[in-house]
Order: structure tokens, then sequence, then C-alpha cells
């Protein structure tokens, strides 16, 4: 591959062609130190260097202009890149797809999911908030939070995309939907017993469930006793984007699958540790509960809140923002070059992996005053200089 190239790859380190540097790499994750394994190298290599991760070969970009070079890319130079495991169990999602099919599933899908169109779901989301917390947390001394939240999110999202309410049909839908998340980022061996298998056999159990309810929902839509606009589900059977195809049956369920997915793993994760950052500092804490008791002193006995309430959150705004730097719920992303490109005199190699990680920029100093500190006026004013708070890219 180096003698068709015009120029050198990056500096690094390409040894042991299927395992590389992969199990240091995830040595470092499951210990809780991921930033160790990309400073090693950025001090020896500088912020563009070259590994072995997963069976391929892979170039970390570790600088603002860097994850400005790789977002600005997408589908010129790179597209997303997922590990075999996430396109077998998602199917069609707008996940898997790339370019003018991925387009498509993702102009359909933000015409439901964008800013404007969730105003009309704040007040639901609230409602339901309060009963999971009337359920499981008043009158407790004390309480788990991630399964709880976990719980808690779940059940938002079957609401909002399937008007899922009943408590047996999402329990079913939780069950099997955990085994999803413990299989979707394994090696697909398709063999009994391996986490990707169970993954894969309650994956069809979730699109059977799913099928089963598109089936009754088309006969609501019918009848009248179901609307266009009660959630994802009848929208995307009775829409499209403007000028775009419909979604397949097939297309809808690998994407309610993904959105559950998606969904409900980060925002759990995130709420916890929101959670246990205001706890540990509890002047953020005081802050936030003033903030909140304000807003709640405005509405009327029973009144839901609206997005103009969301609005006025500005201090718990930067709390959920600090907490995203310091414990962003996904650490970086694979791209692939789709195409052989040059990136600060470096050759970057059509079918080699491009990877961004958050490790690069949040807890650097030149980019976050005393990094390790949970400082939520941090985003005060303009805030962070643009690419150095990337928690979802």
């Amino acid at each position: 591959m180096k003698t068709r190239l015009k120029g050198k790859v990056p500096p690094g380190t390409l040894v042991w062609p299927f395992l590389g540097e992969t199990l240091e790499f995830l040595g470092c994750q499951r210990r809780g130190f991921p930033a160790v394994f990309f400073d090693t190298r950025l001090q020896k290599y500088g912020d563009v260097f070259t590994t072995h991760l997963v069976g391929h070969p892979t170039v970390v970009f570790c600088s603002p202009d860097g994850n400005r070079f790789l977002f600005a890319n997408e589908n010129k130079l790179v597209q997303s890149a997922w590990p075999s495991s996430v396109g077998k169990l998602f199917g069609s999602s707008v996940i898997v797809t790339v370019g003018d099919e991925a387009r498509r599933l993702r102009k359909i899908l933000m015409t439901f999911l964008g800013a404007e169109a969730l105003h009309k779901f704040i007040g639901r989301m609230d409602s339901t908030t309060k009963h999971h917390l009337g359920q499981y947390w008043l009158g407790q001394q004390e309480v788990t939070v991630y399964p709880l939240m976990k719980k808690h999110t779940f059940a938002i999202a079957c609401d909002l995309f399937a008007s899922i309410q009943d408590a047996r049909a999402i329990a079913e839908l939780f069950h099997n939907f955990m085994m999803v998340c413990n299989g979707v980022l394994q090696v697909p061996i398709d063999l009994p017993g391996t986490r990707y298998r169970k993954a894969k056999l309650a994956a069809n159990a979730i699109r059977q469930q799913l099928t089963n309810i598109f089936e009754e929902r088309r006969i609501a839509l019918g009848n009248g006793s179901a609307s266009a606009e009660q959630d994802l589900l009848s929208f995307l059977l009775c829409n499209t984007a403007d000028g775009e195809k419909s979604m397949t049956d097939d297309e809808i369920r690998d994407n309610i699958l993904l959105l559950l997915y998606a969904g409900h793993d980060t925002s759990s994760s995130t709420l916890t540790s929101l959670l246990k950052f205001l706890a540990e500092n509890p002047h953020c804490y005081d802050q936030v509960l003033q903030e909140q008791l304000e807003i709640a002193d405005s509405k009327k006995e029973g009144e839901l809140l609206e997005w103009e309430d969301l609005q006025r959150m500005k201090y718990s705004w930067k709390v959920v923002q600090e907490t995203l730097r310091l414990q962003s719920p996904a650490q970086g992303a694979f791209r692939l070059a789709i195409k052989d490109f040059t990136y600060a005199g470096f050759t970057i190699p059509k079918g080699w992996k491009a990877h961004w990680t958050v490790n690069s920029t949040h807890f650097k100093s030149e980019h976050f005053k005393n990094p390790e500190k949970f400082d939520p006026c941090r985003f005060e004013g303009a805030g962070p200089a643009p690419y150095t708070f990337v928690p979802f890219g």
C-alpha cells in the first residue's frame, strides 16, 4: 500500500495485524482511564498518529482542528464506520446506511426528532417522569440510580416512539433490549451461548413485537382512534419528509430499534453521572434546586412543563454540559476513509479507519482550565472554543 501513496502515513505503531494495540486500548477503557492510551501516543507522535485497532489500521485525530476536519468531511472523505456487529443487529437503520440512503432516512427521522417537533412532547415526558419518581424514588432513603435511570429513559422512549405504556409490554421489551445492549459491541460470533447470538435473537424478538404493534396501529389510524402525530411510529407510517420515499416496514423497525438503543442508553448514563456530580458538589446542587423550585412555583397545580420552562433552566443546562464534558456517554467514534486524503502533511489511505475522541480535548488544560474540576460556570458566555467540546461529535 505504501508504494502507491504520494505521501507518508502518520507516525505510530502498526503491529500484530489483527489485534494490533486493541488489547491495550480496551484495557484502558475497562480500567476507567481511556485517556491514558491516547495521551502516551500523543506525547510520543503528536496530535495525529497511527495505531491498529480491532483489525484495522487507524489514524487517531487528537485536536480541535482534527475534529473539525473529520466532521466537515463526513461523506466526502470519510463515512461512519461501526463494528460489524452493529450493522448486523440494526439492519437498515440510519446508523448503518451511507450516502443518499443515509441522508434520506436522516431527513425523515429529523422531521419528527428535531427540536421544534419535540416541543409538544415535553409535557408528556414530564408526566412520565413524575410517575416514575412517585413509584421508585419518593419515600426511599436510598436508591440505586443507574438501573432506575435505564428503566425510566426506556419507558420514555417506548412512549414517544410507539406509545407503549403497558407495564408488561415495556418489561418484555426491556428484557430483550438488555440482551441487545450486552451483545451489540461483541465480536459477531453467531454460535449458541455467545452474547452476539443472544443479542441477535433478542433483536428479532423486538422486531416481532414491533410488527404486532404496526398491525394494531394501522387499524387505529384507519378508524381514527390514533393520530398521525401521536408518536414516531404513527409519523413514519403516515408521512415522509418532503420529496422523500417512504420508509419500508423493515426500515421503520430497524430505526425504532436503533433509537430505543441510542435514546435510552446515553441518556441513562448521563443522568446517572449528573446526579453523582451534584451529590459531590453541594453548591451546584443548591443552585439547580433553587432554579427548579422557581419554575415549579410558577406553575399551577398539575400543570406540566412546557418548552418555555426548559428555556429558563439555564444553570441546569450548564450542569448537563459539564457532565457531558467530564463523563461523555460516547468516548469517540470511528470513520472509514472512502478515498485517499491528506491531513497535516500526512496521507490517510482509502480503507483505513479514522478515530476522534473526547479525551483529546475535554481533559486538556489548554482548552478547559482545571479540566478535572466540575465547574458548570465554564459554559457561561461564549463557552468553549469550537470543536473542543464534542460529547456527541
